[in-house]
């Protein structure tokens, strides 16, 4: 069969492997059934697993194209002056026949298979190209010597000539299980094995369809398979892995993650795993949760790790990725499983403790890496629906034939009835032997209640007193008219002849009666409606899930869009049956409901009882989301570096959520991280540059080394999607919401940054003042040059451009969005900045006025105080929420007025400056001004005033806090009145 695009692996408790697609129903059972496996583990392309024998087998999927490998050998020629070209070779010379190198030697006889598993295509034979291009008959090159640039065409200087001979072997074991023979001892590995585990086929691409295969011995040793690859599925050899303890499971994901668990109940964790080296380096020793039960079994991922420890209880590995393959702490998850699995995506499968059935961990997400709840898979096995098929096709055949279909199904169900020696069938009258079976094995009223109380036990739903008692009435009167009257039944030759409907149990066949397909109509009761097993070649009975003791999910894509068809009870009916008309009463379908909920409320009532003291996985999940960015290193040379951030939000038993921000990087060729726990961040800011979206972390400890986290997005979007869930997740930590209290400090940055701090009670307490550096500040939408504030939560600005704004109450708005945002009372705010460089020149008795000054002077472009260089092109906007309105121009209107040109004449730099030109004069300036208006989509919780603007000057709310500055300065100054 053709390669499957997506398989789920099972082993039930009888060691026999079945398959489950995730477009299927049914679990089929795979080929080879008469080996017994313990555990297999897959990938898309083959799977592997280990036999009861204690031997490894692999299993690889057929497909259009063969899996064929080339083996190659050299035939080496030297020319002699007496014969020419002969196999007399000089002694220094390499073999005569030999590998390309020349180094090994190869005759054409000393190849040989592999394995059984392989076969020979065609014999021997000469490549006659090179290159691409053909060459002369016999495939002969030609060189000056051994080795050397070989060529097709033969010269007076061609010492020496070689040919290729080629042959193809071809795999031929697919589609059925091939073991893997150990060629020191073909008979046996070199260990026998109890876990295997495959992965890794991300790590490189060459060789294609390169695998990891690592297996544990029974002596708790870890072998790893090499030269596992497309053209060599079976590998080459076993080598072995130094451990630091006896190895009890081992598991391995797609990358580079790789655990295993050790006798003592801890894990150890392989680091080093790269294309180059894929046996790893080092291992790392995890401890268990607890420490009275140690781990008893992992499964990786990509970026999850699950553990079972032994009293079943299932735990998560928070904070695994590639930089840090250890992780850093165990979460307790809801249910008690035997074993899990990490399939593709990191989504998980498990066997449950109670039932032995598997389930699948739903919810699973990049971003929720933990998932949701468990649910079972309730799939059918491929045998009961080939009986579930047959049987139906029976029944409805009885409906349309003779007595020959009738007698047929009589024989059948006393044959099946016979199974059991110790159960007694139902008996038959003898003179109703010829009757239809509708008449058969039914005595009573009394009798067809149990019989109808024992279908609906079968089918797990109880029918209502009421519903009961008026089936059993009807069933009673159809039966009793049956038994009185057999003849006129068998007589009526105008009616088709028809087959009841007839519970049998493999187990206890005698308790179901039989009942008449006239009972069927007249009750049109579902639990009344049975089948008729075949076959009993499965263990389980048709209404039995298999015990499954081993699942892998390796190969196995999960589409999170695409609905599954495993949570769905296959009713295993086909379209004749269901195609019955079923004379189903309202009153009866009422019954129905209210049993039905009836039974899940109390199936709810059960599950939580059961599950009560657990603790609630969704109350401590896990939320990751990861990213690229640039980060400002702290050493020196001081550069931008390419790193990959994960914020980590995950939530404690107390209900507290907390955040933790990891920055991974290269150093000298080592995985290296830096964390940063955003309930420490002190603000988040952003940093004007001219060539990166930036913005800065400050804590305490980087507040006092003056060194903050600086990190860089490729794209402004990318920058404030991270400032606003930074700034959600700051705020959640600390566990502050909503829009600030009536005694907020409101502040404002030098660039016009509105932020934000809620005090606390220690902040103004006599014994232990809290420091500024660890005050909480976050951002609040809008642009202002001066904010006042009073204790009645009233608040007042100035932009920029003498525009009074007054606080509306929101809060969020411009990049702060989303669930961090309120919906109402956001407005759009603009504002209009000036700014203002000089441009200066000093006399020069050959050219007059220019740009050339002395040593000791002013930049020749300058802001007003001459101190900071300002040119046209290095004058940037205070932050991306600005844009230049027009090109620069000068400015006229300057105190002490200006000339037709706009310069201003003074003495020497600094002095006072004057409009006109006088002989003592020695420099000039003028002053050049551009406005530029904040962005037009910066949404603030401000709306603007209608007062004029000859009030501006003199607004101010007494007994307010304006601002940070004015804080301190307000706390100062009373500490000096009061002496304190």
């Amino acid at each position: 069969m053709a390669m499957p695009s997506s398989l789920l692996w099972a082993v039930d408790i009888f060691g026999r492997v079945y398959t489950l697609a995730t477009t299927g129903q049914y679990w089929e059972l795979c080929k080879d059934g008469q080996l017994e496996f313990k555990r297999v583990s897959a990938v898309k392309q083959c799977c592997w697993g280990i036999a009861c024998d204690h031997q490894v087998y692999t299993y690889v999927f057929s497909s259009d194209v063969p899996i064929r490998y080339q083996e190659e050998t050299y035939e080496n020629q030297r020319w002699n002056p007496v014969g020419g070209f002969c196999e007399k070779l000089m002694p220094s010379d390499r073999w005569q026949w030999s590998d390309v190198s020349g180094l090994k030697h190869q005759q054409l006889d000393s190849f040989t298979l592999p394995s059984p598993h392989w076969e020979w295509e065609s014999d021997w034979y000469v490549d006659e190209n090179i290159g691409g291009e053909p060459t002369e008959k016999g495939g002969w090159t030609y060189a000056i010597d051994f080795p050397a640039t070989y060529t097709k065409d033969k010269k007076w200087n061609s010492c020496v000539r070689r040919r290729r001979w080629i042959r193809y072997r071809r795999y031929k074991s697919r589609d059925t299980w091939a073991k893997i023979i150990s060629l020191e001892d073909p008979s046996q590995l070199p260990d026998p094995f109890n876990d295997i585990s495959i992965g890794g086929w991300e790590i490189t691409d060459e060789p294609a369809g390169r695998l990891s295969v690592w297996a544990v011995s029974l002596q708790g040793r870890v072998w790893y398979r090499e030269d596992v690859c497309h053209h060599n599925p079976e590998g080459s050899l076993w080598s072995l892995v130094a451990t630091p303890g006896e190895v009890v499971q081992i598991s391995c994901g797609p990358y580079d993650l790789l655990w295993a668990t050790l006798w003592e109940g801890q894990a150890i964790v392989r680091e080093g795993i790269d294309r180059n080296n894929p046996h790893g380096i080092s291992w790392t020793v995890v401890e268990s949760p607890g420490s009275e039960n140690g781990i008893m079994h992992v499964a990786v991922g990509v970026n999850v790790v699950w553990a079972v420890t032994k009293d079943r209880k299932v735990w998560f590995r928070r904070g695994v990725n590639s930089h840090n393959p250890c992780g850093t702490s165990w979460i307790e998850m809801v249910g008690e499983m035997m074993m899990v699995n990490v399939g593709l995506n990191d989504q998980v499968w498990g066997i449950a403790c109670d039932d032995r059935a598997i389930y699948f961990r739903q919810g699973v997400t990049p971003s929720e890496l933990s998932g949701k709840t468990w649910k079972a898979i309730v799939s059918g096995r491929e045998s009961d629906r080939s009986q579930t098929g047959s049987s139906t096709s029976l029944l409805s055949a009885g409906c349309f034939f003779s007595d020959e279909v009738r007698d047929q199904a009589n024989s059948i169900i006393q044959s099946d009835g016979d199974i059991s020696s110790d159960t007694e069938s139902p008996r038959v009258p003898p003179n109703h032997a010829d009757a239809p079976l509708s008449g058969a094995a039914i005595s009573s009223n009394e009798n067809n209640a149990d019989s109808q109380k024992e279908v609906g036990a079968h089918l797990a739903v109880d029918s209502l007193d009421s519903a009961q008692e008026e089936a059993n009435s009807t069933s009673s009167s159809s039966e009793k008219a049956g038994l009185e009257k057999p003849e006129s039944s068998v007589d009526q030759d105008t009616h088709p002849a028809e087959l009841q409907w007839t519970n049998i149990d493999l187990k206890e066949a005698h308790k179901n009666p039989v009942l008449t397909s006239s009972t069927f109509r007249e009750t049109s009761s579902v639990s009344s409606l049975g089948l008729f097993p075949v076959g009993i070649e499965e263990p389980y009975g048709t209404d039995e899930h298999p015990f499954w003791a081993w699942v892998s999910g390796g190969g196995c894509l999960v589409d999170l869009h695409s609905p599954l068809k495993w949570f769905t009870i296959q009713t295993g009916l086909s379209s004749s049956v269901q195609s019955l008309s079923l004379s189903i009463t309202p009153a009866q379908t009422a019954a129905w409901r209210k049993q039905i909920f009836q039974q899940l409320s109390e199936r709810t009532k059960r599950e939580l009882e059961n599950f009560r003291h657990y603790e609630q996985a969704v109350e401590q999940s896990v939320w990751v989301k990861t990213g690229t960015l640039q980060w400002w290193r702290s050493w020196k040379p001081h550069k931008w570096m390419d790193v990959r951030v994960a914020l980590e939000q995950f939530t404690g038993s107390d209900g507290v959520r907390d955040s933790i921000l990891f920055i991974y990087y290269m150093h000298h060729e080592e995985k290296k991280y830096i964390h940063v726990f955003l309930n420490e961040v002190t603000i988040l800011v952003e940093v004007l540059n001219d060539s990166k979206h930036s913005f800065a972390l400050y804590t305490p400890e980087r507040t006092k080394q003056r060194w903050p986290i600086r990190l860089a997005a490729a794209t402004e979007q990318e920058m404030h999607d991270w400032l606003a869930l930074l700034s959600m997740s700051c705020c959640e930590s600390r566990r502050i919401q909503g829009p600030p209290s009536h005694h907020a400090v409101w502040s404002v940055t030098c660039k016009g940054d509105i932020f934000v701090s809620e005090p606390s009670p220690e902040l103004e307490a006599a014994p232990h003042l809290i420091p500024c550096d660890q005050m909480f500040w976050r951002q609040i939408g809008g642009h202002l040059r001066l904010i006042e504030c009073n204790s009645q939560g009233i608040v007042w600005g100035i932009g920029y451009d003498h525009t009074t704004w007054v606080y509306t109450g929101g809060y969020g708005g411009g990049f702060i969005q989303g669930l961090a945002s309120s919906a109402d009372n956001i407005y759009m705010q603009s504002d209009v900045k000036c700014v203002y460089i000089y441009e200066n020149q000093r006399w020069n008795p050959v050219t007059g006025y220019s740009s050339r000054g002395l040593p000791t002077d002013r930049y020749m472009w300058s802001d007003a105080s001459g101190l900071q260089e300002c040119t046209k092109v290095n004058t940037k906007p205070p932050s991306p929420q600005w844009s230049w309105v027009s090109d620069w121009y000068i400015d006229f209107n300057v105190s002490g007025g200006t000339d037709r040109e706009g310069w201003q004449y003074a003495a020497d730099f600094p002095a006072s400056y004057h409009g006109h030109k006088t002989m003592k004069d020695f420099v000039r300036r003028r002053r050049w001004v551009s406005p530029f208006p904040e962005s037009s989509n910066e949404d603030a919780p401000t709306a603007r005033t209608e007062e004029g603007m000859d009030q501006l000057q003199s607004f101010a709310f007494y007994g307010g806090v304006p601002n940070l500055f004015f804080v301190l300065i307000h706390l100062a100054t009373i500490k000096r009145e009061t002496g304190k």
